[in-house]
């Protein structure tokens, strides 16, 4: 049985709904009837996904709502959905020229679906991205603290940053409470905790920032937080191969593991030592070390299993 692909293009008032293969269309509002009108449109159809980016807080209720009736849905990010449109040769951006988008994107490529724990994800996700704001006020207090000599700026400063750190434990706290209250998030935490190099704040990061991990090739994996070298070749010319994009945050999450892995884990150590050894500047060793940790951490998730040395 055919099964239909819904692209919805969601604002904060309204949401736009285009399903394929019947091109039928639907607009409703933002809100608790708004989703009762789409699950009564939807009504007995086979939904392979539906498909939609995400827009800051106006697609957490949709996203909530649809997995509680269990619908599969894919979150795709809006720049790769952009540059399809214009790759499709349709230039011209509307709401529901989006959710048509959205729709024949979902239907062509089959993007990911997300994970029963999406919910408890989205959690995560809003207490990781305030933990990554306080590391960025820590940082700027501690820089103030070298150049101020006034004593009651000096006592203001030294207060704002004890209460950064408190607000930062209290964060801590609060996503490991999440993650030990599901037995999936657990699961994986504990094997990311594993792998010497990785601290807990670490595999916070992975488990929030790349829930995609286990689930994807060496290559991807690799690709997906921009630690894949990028080939440049054409014809006879052959250029430096490069890493770039990817996300961000996961590549900071890996730094300071790659560094303490070069050193302790002793086959990351031996391939950090043979990169150096062989003229590769540092800043490339390390980044290569970040590469196989992330590889690693995706076999290990794949196969469900802890870290555990090699035998001598």
């Amino acid at each position: 049985m055919s099964q239909d692909t819904i692209g919805a293009d969601i604002s904060k008032d309204h949401i736009d709904l285009h399903r394929l293969p019947d091109g039928r269309r639907l607009r409703v509002a933002n809100d608790r009837t708004g989703f009762a009108a789409i699950l009564k449109w939807i009504g007995g159809a086979a939904v392979a996904r539906i498909v939609y980016e995400p827009t800051g807080a106006y697609h957490k209720a949709f996203e909530r709502c649809m997995i509680s009736h269990g619908l599969a849905l894919a979150k795709v990010n809006h720049g790769l959905a952009r540059r399809f449109a214009e790759a499709s040769g349709k230039l011209a951006k509307t709401d529901r020229i989006d959710a048509a988008i959205l729709a024949r994107y979902g239907l062509l490529l089959e993007p990911r679906l997300l994970h029963a724990t999406a919910d408890a994800l989205n959690d995560l996700k809003e207490l990781h991205v305030a933990r990554l704001a306080l590391v960025k006020d820590r940082t700027a207090a501690k820089n103030r603290a070298k150049n101020l000599t006034q004593p009651l700026l000096k006592r203001q400063n030294a207060s704002r940053l004890r209460q950064i750190e408190r607000q930062m434990d209290d964060i801590n706290q609060a996503i490991m409470r999440l993650i030990e209250a599901d037995d999936s998030l657990k699961a994986r935490f504990l094997i990311l905790v594993s792998i010497p190099g990785i601290s807990t704040v670490s595999a916070f990061a992975l488990i929030i920032e790349m829930p995609e991990l286990g689930e994807l090739d060496e290559k991807a994996a690799a690709s997906l937080c921009g630690l894949a070298p990028i080939s440049r070749q054409s014809g006879r010319w052959t250029g430096r191969a490069f890493i770039t994009g990817g996300r961000a945050t996961v590549r900071q999450a890996l730094y300071m593991p790659a560094l303490v892995a070069a050193h302790f884990n002793p086959d990351l150590k031996a391939k950090y030592k043979l990169l150096t050894e062989n003229g590769k500047p540092p800043k490339v060793a390390i980044a290569a070390v970040m590469r196989k940790l992330i590889v690693l951490a995706n076999a290990l998730l794949r196969d469900e299993r802890k870290w555990t040395p090699k035998p001598a």
